[in-house]
């Protein structure tokens, strides 16, 4: 397990890298998991140690919102003099991300659909 959680931070501490030298608009974790991601499915399977370290992290992702609370406290005030341009923006990139799931929904339901018929 020791080795999974390193892999998940050295693919964390590339992502950043990556973002910091070429200067993508992206978080740096979530390049990191695009390349953690782009291993697994050149890999073509997850470890049972990835696995084991991933299930835990996700058991207790309740605990990982800790400091995005706490950094909410810190910046109360920057939160209340622009509640509205950040609100706004939350709900618009709310919105955008439901309409981009359902086409992608839509779209593999329509793959998985052709791929069927053709099985058959």
């Amino acid at each position: 397990m020791l080795g999974a959680l390193t892999l998940i931070l050295v693919c964390q501490l590339v992502g950043e890298v990556l973002v910091g030298v070429t200067g993508l608009p992206v978080p740096g974790p979530v390049a990191g998991m695009v390349l953690l991601l782009a291993g697994l499915f050149a890999r073509g399977r997850v470890d049972e140690g990835l696995d084991t370290a991933t299930t835990g992290l996700l058991s207790h992702l309740s605990l990982l919102f800790v400091p995005a609370g706490v950094g909410v406290m810190v910046h109360w005030d920057s939160l209340r003099s622009g509640w509205l341009a950040m609100g706004l923006a939350l709900v618009v990139s709310t919105l955008i991300g439901l309409a981009v799931t359902a086409l992608v929904m839509q779209g593999m339901q329509a793959l998985m659909a052709r791929s069927g018929a053709a099985d058959e």
